[in-house]
This record gives C-alpha cells, structure tokens and sequence, in this order.
C-alpha cells in the first residue's frame, strides 16, 4: 500500500505538526496563470490571504513575480511595491509568510516586514546575493530546482533520468547552500513541477517522489492548478486543456498521494480541500 512510513520532517523556524503542510498562495501579479490577476490590487491580496487563513493555511506563500512559462520579469522596484504592503498586513495578524521571490534585495526588505521564509524558485542562482543574506537573516529557505528564468525555461526540458537529474541538481545546490553559511536544518526542497519540465517529467518526478528521500530534507510539491493537471483533464471533444480555475479537484488528490508518500508541504490555491486532503493522507497512515 502507497501510504507514508518516514517522517515529514520539519524546518527550523516553522510549524512542526502530525500532518504535512499546507502552503497558501498569495499571487500579488497581474499575469498568473492560476487566477488571471484576481489579487493584484494589495488591498484584494491582503483580504485573500485573511481568507486563506481562515480555511487553515499553516502559512502563506507571498507572491510579485509570475513565473509561468513565457512571463516576463517585472523590476525590483515593482516587485516590492506589490509584496511589501501585502507581507506588512498580513504580518501584523500573526500569519506565517513565506515570499517568493528570487531577489537578495527583496528578500532583505520582506524578511523586515515581517516575512518568516524566501521561497526562491532559483535556489539561489538567479541573484548571487541572496544565499549570503539569507544565511545572515537564519530565515527558513525554500530551495527550488531550478534551469532558468520563466522566459526559455521550457527550452531546458530535457533530461535522461529526471528524477535522478533532478536530485543530483538538488544536490548541488545543497552543497552551495552549505558553503554559503545556510544552517541545512532550514532548509527544504522543492523538484519544481513545471519548471524546465514537460508532463512527463511532472508525472514521473510524482510516481516516483520517494526517492527524494536521500536528499535528507523536507519536501514541498506545488502541483497546484498547474498545465500538466489541465492537459490530463482536457476536453474529450475539443482537447482544451481544462482552465486553471477548474484543477482543483485534480490539485486536491495530487496534495492527498503527496502527503501520503511523505511530502513535507504542499502549495495550494484551494486552502480547504488540500487542508482535508492532508488530513485524510495522516490518518490513513496511522491505521
């Protein structure tokens, strides 16, 4: 039977609880494939994020940049504008934020707001001073596979073995972790679905997540209303991939075989169905 027999494992800094994790998110853009903008104003992020809250995210993951296929950076100065009053309100109500954000300054900024984690979907490699911050701030640190910025990345979908390019790209950037000062026990993982990876790759990299376990460090997955759900629910008749809004249900039931086989946390637009989800996986492993 698929269910977990390892711990979840836990990130200094952050909640420590008999389940795995459920991950808010927050996006503060324009342009996400998820939600078409619903949240860019601060004032509707902030009232989202209470929201999220409210249906038991254990945390919030603060978004200013997409980072679909194709989506084009915005500056540092817009990025911040979009986050900072979000990360301050939400802060001020005791959540615990994470940001994503692949930007030293950024970080610095929101970790002074009040921000608990970075989110860094580069895993450090996008800006050479965010590992040094981060290790000077002791801020939990969320570290991404990661092939290249959001523009071409897809151009970078190939590998042999995924999983196993895929943890030994993890690896590294462990060991880069480690030589930067970042205390390991405040760190967790991220595979990337969707990132430098086709359908295949997702699905493979989920059928075979276990093996992630020798990395020795907690796993969050972000399958959440991605392309590869809506591909496999497409329309029998038209093959239009089914819209994001209508891939939760397909996010729920990855979140539950996820926690199941041990995911640390899971990111989640739909806090209440993957919050139950997880909560079915923790019980079915304690029968």
């Amino acid at each position: 039977m698929w269910v977990r027999t390892e711990p979840w494992g836990h990130v200094d800094g952050l909640p420590v609880l008999d389940r795995c994790l459920v991950m808010g998110v927050v996006n503060v853009t324009p342009d996400s494939f998820s939600d078409g903008g619903e949240w860019f104003e601060p004032s509707a992020a902030i009232k989202h994020g209470r929201e999220l809250l409210a249906e038991g995210a254990d945390l919030l993951d603060v978004g200013g940049e997409s980072t679909r296929p194709r989506a084009v950076r915005p500056s540092e100065e817009e990025e911040l504008r979009r986050v900072l009053p979000v990360v301050e309100a939400l802060a001020a109500d005791g959540a615990i934020i994470s940001v994503d954000t692949m930007r030293s300054r950024v970080a610095e900024l929101v970790l002074d707001a009040g921000a608990t984690m970075i989110n860094d979907v580069s895993g450090g490699l996008a800006d050479p001073d965010m590992l040094p911050l981060v290790a000077e701030r002791e801020a939990p640190y969320l570290c991404m596979h990661w092939r290249g910025h959001s523009i071409d990345m897809q151009k970078k979908a190939e590998y042999g073995d995924v999983v196993a390019e895929v943890i030994a790209e993890l690896a590294e950037r462990l060991e880069a972790l480690r030589a930067a000062g970042l205390d390991l026990n405040r760190v967790a993982l991220d595979p990337g679905l969707g990132f430098a990876k086709n359908a295949d790759h997702n699905w493979e990299i989920l059928r075979r997540m276990r093996e992630f376990a020798v990395l020795e460090r907690p796993l969050l997955i972000g399958a959440s209303r991605k392309t590869f759900l809506g591909r496999l629910l497409a329309d029998e008749q038209t093959g239009e991939p089914r819209p994001a809004v209508r891939r939760d249900d397909a996010s729920v039931a990855v979140s539950a075989l996820a926690a199941a086989a041990g995911a640390w946390c899971v990111r989640a637009h739909a806090v209440a169905p993957n919050v139950d989800a997880v909560r079915v996986a923790q019980r079915w492993g304690t029968v």
